[in-house]
């Protein structure tokens, strides 16, 4: 009888130390593997690199982030997210057009007509986090948005014509850019100012801001207006965010919606950093092709057309779903 009580004791304390040592007051701080989607110290990594150290200092003794790098130079940046769903590393921060090949359907992210937080109220990002969890992946937050996108040229056009012109592109841009008739090429950013220097290409697409000031010597025109949205997005493997206590995943949603809220495009702050941004390229030459009227409608309206006509065709119904809850 006494041997069955202490038997019994025993299982009870076993299992208070092991609720005790699960408790956020006895949690060990854990460490994740991030990996960039864009070289360390790049314009366009700095955001991802803040976000990592906004975690690190507020989740102090609960979770840290260490950079393991950034591409190309661990790889190539349209198979970060891919390596990340397989385990390769735990958190990626990544735009959205390089891993298309992971999730076609993540384009919706792109052609938002919506602040981030509406699509948090309407279901437009619970159906996308239903969608990448069969990928093994998290959708965290947007981490930062560099604006809209524009076609960048060393060679003047006149309206949205584009025959004749061979582009630097990534998969965000192709389905437009082709459609109004330029050959493409695919490569990645640290390509662009060689190829535009020795003629490969004689334009690129690129955000308004997020933008590498050496790019000024090879580069005479902005298109306006811009087009699509140029955001960043942190995206988290499955498996390591269903091990992370709730305190630790706490944190992590914390920070992301906190980043996501301060890079919304149409902040005052955001605003003015735009205006500074085209005053710099003014200032050394820059020139603006502005697309009116007619022009203006074809240019935005294609871009529209084109780039969900690609979703849908590659995921009918979850594209056709998305449309309606990321566009008015």
């Amino acid at each position: 009888m006494m041997k069955s009580v202490k038997m019994v004791l025993g299982a009870i304390l076993a299992a208070l130390m092991m609720t005790s040592l699960n408790s956020p007051a006895f949690a060990k701080e854990i460490t994740l593997n991030g990996a960039g989607c864009f070289p360390v110290g790049h314009p366009v990594s700095k955001p991802w690199e803040a976000f990592i150290d906004a975690v690190n200092e507020q989740g102090k003794g609960v979770i840290q982030i260490k950079l393991i790098g950034g591409a190309p130079a661990i790889g190539s940046p349209f198979t970060l997210v891919q390596k990340m769903s397989k385990g390769a590393y735990d958190i990626v921060g990544c735009t959205e057009g390089y891993f298309g090949n992971v999730l076609i359907e993540g384009a919706a992210l792109r052609f938002s007509e919506y602040p981030y937080s509406e699509l948090r109220k309407n279901g437009g990002i619970d159906y996308l986090q239903k969608l990448f969890a069969k990928k093994n992946i998290h959708y965290l937050a947007r981490y930062h948005d560099f604006g809209p996108f524009h076609l960048w040229l060393n060679k003047k056009v006149d309206r949205p014509d584009l025959r004749g012109l061979h582009l630097r592109i990534s998969p965000i841009y192709k389905a437009l850019f082709t459609s109004l008739g330029a050959t493409v090429q695919r490569s990645n950013s640290a390509q662009v100012y060689t190829y535009m220097e020795n003629g490969t290409v004689q334009g690129y697409g690129w955000p308004a801001l997020g933008w590498v000031p050496s790019w000024i010597k090879v580069t005479k025109y902005r298109v306006e207006p811009g087009f699509y949205n140029s955001g960043l997005h942190n995206v988290i493997n499955l498996k390591t965010w269903k091990s992370l206590n709730s305190e630790q995943q706490a944190l992590l949603t914390k920070v992301g919606l906190e980043f996501e809220a301060k890079s919304e495009s149409s902040t005052p702050a955001f605003q003015a950093t735009l205006k500074k941004q085209k005053d710099w390229m003014a200032s050394k030459g820059m020139q603006t092709i502005n697309f009116t009227g007619a022009d203006r409608k074809k240019w935005l309206s294609t871009a529209v057309r084109e780039g969900w006509a690609e979703v849908i065709e590659l995921s009918p119904e979850h594209g056709k779903a998305l449309k309606e809850l990321f566009t008015k």
